[in-house]
């Protein structure tokens, strides 16, 4: 490692696998970094840039990853002119032109300068979006304004031109700025007050198309955007209908630019299974149509018509918008032995009824079946249930939070523990020490004082597989 900050520009990236969950919820993870990593070397070296990329296996060197905080992978760090103190954080999408783009933004001017019409009609043909400030004097305030907000995009070019003969080759006749794209309407003109603020609004409301499909490369886009609230279609790509309602989908987003996010996911496509059991639907009940919101709380909502007509669709948002809708909260139908075991078998439909029992002090472990955290508790948490089987108010419960959702009770990792002690009041207690038998042993013999906290309260930190990060690539 010692090339490592000994340029005038290098990179240092941590490669190793993927954490798992750590995208969001419902995003399979995106496994393309490696190839368009090396991609993005190769097109760097092409240019004859003085930018070096590199990576480090971390299992291999963990002092090096717990020197510069490395706590999930991959992580990417920009290593400026032999700094080693401060490395910045890599911010953009995953692809290889995303990681050009972002290097440049910081080694070169937040915006290029465009002297000819052929390269403004470069930068145009060569990018997805690209943004061109127009401005004659490119002292001015407009203009400085629009390069404040070209330094705080990292996805997206900027070009800025004084030139007469691009103004007339784009056929605009003042001041502005124009954002170009490959798709929708083609382009999209600033008419507001020229500030950073309202410039930042405006592309990050046209960058993206009307309809976006989940994939590896547009994930970290649709997450990294500030719009949180997304209504996804499940559908698949292969069916003689899709065309039909793509058309009807589409038609629907335009009322709720820049207030929804219209996404569409292929339902066939092995790595999005996740995605559809998070949502508790079968691949066999597509076409569907869900949404959900990314703010503090995930909430998800599905619309009462299965039909998915523009109509319907934009029934749907707009109650949604007017704060109408009521969450939809999944749940397993009662298993008919759910009581017959230690480890009672609890789900949304009969969650509220056993742990608000006022006579009973119930336990609950939420998990998730695919999740390891969950499987190495499970023995010592079958031997806790047969510990208190025959407890007169002491009751050992779990339930599958993939399969089940409860109104007053937010799951956020797993496993994740909480203990109901009986009265009228509802309380929550979160369990917050070891897992083992005599932990919990202790915790319920304190009458949840040893090891718990208020729920809502910090403890200790959660191992468990964390799904309240939505946003943020980690």
């Amino acid at each position: 490692m010692s090339d490592v900050g000994e340029g005038l520009n290098s990179l240092l990236t941590y490669l190793t696998d993927w954490l798992d969950l750590k995208d969001a919820p419902w995003c399979g993870h995106c496994k393309a970094l490696v190839p368009e990593y090396a991609k993005a070397a190769s097109m760097l070296k092409a240019e004859g840039s003085e930018i070096r990329l590199a990576k480090v296996d971390a299992t291999e060197e963990a002092d090096l990853a717990q020197e510069y905080g490395v706590r999930g992978y991959p992580t990417i760090k920009f290593f400026k002119g032999g700094d080693k103190e401060s490395p910045k954080e890599y911010s953009a999408g995953r692809q290889a032109d995303d990681i050009v783009n972002w290097l440049k933004k910081r080694t070169g001017p937040a915006a290029s300068t465009l002297g000819e019409v052929a390269e403004a009609e470069s930068m145009i043909a060569d990018n997805e979006v690209a943004v061109i400030g127009f401005f004659k004097d490119v002292e001015s305030e407009g203009a400085k304004a629009f390069l404040n907000a070209a330094e705080a995009i990292d996805d997206v070019p900027f070009g800025i031109t004084s030139n007469d003969a691009v103004y007339s080759k784009f056929e605009v006749s003042k001041d502005g700025v124009v954002l170009f794209k490959k798709f929708d309407e083609g382009r999209n003109t600033f008419d507001g007050e020229l500030s950073k603020t309202d410039l930042l609004a405006f592309i990050k409301a046209n960058q993206l198309p009307l309809v976006i499909e989940f994939t590896e490369q547009t994930a970290p886009k649709i997450f990294g955007g500030e719009i949180k609230s997304h209504i996804l279609m499940f559908v698949p790509k292969a069916a003689s209908d899709f065309a039909d309602k793509m058309v009807e989908f589409k038609k629907a987003s335009e009322g709720f630019k820049g207030k929804i996010l219209f996404i569409f996911i292929d339902s066939e496509v092995d790595d999005n299974q996740r995605i559809l059991e998070f949502f508790g639907l079968k691949k066999e009940e597509c076409p569907a149509i869900r949404l959900i919101t990314l703010e503090d709380e995930m909430t998800k909502y599905r619309p009462e018509s299965e039909a998915i007509t523009a109509d319907n669709i934009v029934a749907f948002c707009t109650l949604f918008t007017e704060g109408k809708l009521k969450p939809h909260l999944m749940s397993q139908d009662i298993p008919e032995d759910w009581d017959k075991n230690p480890v009672r078998v609890l789900v949304g439909k009969n969650f509220e009824e056993v742990v608000f029992d006022p006579k009973k002090n119930v336990f609950v472990e939420f998990y998730a079946p695919w999740c390891g955290h969950c499987k190495q508790l499970d023995p010592i948490w079958t031997k806790l249930g047969e510990k208190y089987l025959d407890s007169a108010d002491i009751v050992v419960a779990k339930m599958d939070s993939t399969a089940n959702e409860i109104e007053t009770v937010k799951v956020h990792s797993f496993p994740t523990l909480k203990f109901f002690p009986a009265g009228d009041e509802h309380k929550v207690v979160d369990y917050n020490g070891e897992r083992t038998l005599e932990g919990f042993t202790k915790f319920l013999e304190s009458g949840g004082k040893d090891g718990g906290a208020p729920a809502g309260e910090e403890g200790e930190e959660d191992d468990g597989i964390d799904v309240s990060t939505p946003l943020g690539l980690v």
